[in-house]
């Protein structure tokens, strides 16, 4: 099985950090023996100098041709992406293979909607862009609160930050949570983010380490297989329910419940890649309780049973 190819797609005035974000992230993605698990290639419409939104130019050696061998196509943004029409090149897309996964960073999403491949499906891009986004794509479902979202074949992350998250969650999805966060760690950054995490907090950084809600959390995590009820995480950190629910959504950006179900589904997705334990104990030990609440979350959230999704992730391994 040959490296799962991600091609990179850019454009004048073209984000400087997200291009490298793209190629960091996935260019450290590595099998347990060392081997690179893809092959990441840049094209641009005309190969040659490429403007970046700092003082450097890039130089693109390859052209749209290398779209049609890609098993994912990545879009950062550009400066110029406002337009009706940021596509110098509108069939730029029939290039690639029917069923390939494309994905946006930030304004890219303009890019994806200009050739229509955003037409009824959710979608976010960058809050401070979604006004302008609705006027000219208003057949697409946009969502500017979150950070990314997965509709089919297709993904958009809200920004250069979130851009990194859904990275990490196509890393995650296409060979597992051990592999991910080995990439995280190399990257310094965290791990795992909800997409449906809020794109915005306007409080993002407690004033006190008395106003935080860090304690509570890290105790749910060391606890996911006991009952975690309000109650409990509030008197962790000696707040009412009301006043911790207020704090924890204005520090995380979710709600507490959300934010559990999904550690409790970080939790199982790495016990069923890392362990042969057995479905009903990887779901007691993930704080789900029973396997059918188990199963119900995974399809929920990546469309496949806790046997289905072991049995994906023991092939990778072996191939």
């Amino acid at each position: 099985m040959g490296a799962h190819k991600v091609v990179v797609f850019v454009r004048d005035g073209l984000l400087a950090m997200e291009f490298g974000s793209v190629h960091r992230l996935f260019g450290q993605a590595r099998s347990e023996d060392g081997a690179a698990l893809y092959d990441v290639v840049t094209c641009t419409t005309t190969p040659g100098p490429v403007r970046t939104d700092s003082d450097v130019d890039i130089h693109v050696t390859r052209g749209l041709d290398a779209l049609a061998g890609a098993d994912t196509v990545i879009v950062p943004a550009s400066d110029l992406d406002y337009g009706p029409n940021p596509l110098a090149d509108n069939a730029v897309f029939d290039r690639v293979p029917e069923g390939t996964r494309i994905a946006s960073i930030c304004t890219g999403a303009f890019v994806l909607a200009s050739a229509g491949l955003l037409d009824g499906r959710r979608a976010t891009t960058h809050w401070a862009s979604a006004e302008k986004f609705r006027e000219l794509y208003p057949s697409v479902d946009l969502d500017p609160n979150v950070l990314y979202t997965h509709d089919g074949n297709i993904l958009t992350a809200a920004g250069e930050a979130s851009g990194i998250d859904l990275c990490l969650y196509m890393i995650r999805s296409d060979f597992g949570s051990t592999v991910a966060n080995r990439v995280a760690r190399g990257t310094v950054v965290p791990p795992h983010r909800s997409g449906g995490q809020a794109q915005y907090i306007d409080t993002p950084v407690p004033r006190s380490a008395a106003a935080s809600t860090a304690e509570a959390r890290a105790w749910a995590l060391a606890n996911l297989a006991t009952p975690l009820t309000l109650d409990v995480l509030a008197a962790k950190q000696s707040m009412s329910v009301r006043t911790f629910t207020r704090k924890f959504s204005a520090e995380v950006g979710i709600s507490p419940s959300k934010w559990i179900a999904g550690q409790r589904l970080r939790r199982a997705r790495e016990l069923l890649e890392n362990t042969d334990h057995s479905i009903e104990r990887v779901a007691e030990d993930a704080g789900f309780g029973t396997a059918t609440s188990m199963r119900q979350q995974l399809m929920s959230e990546i469309g496949v049973s806790p046997s289905a999704y072991r049995a994906t992730f023991r092939g990778l391994r072996h191939e």
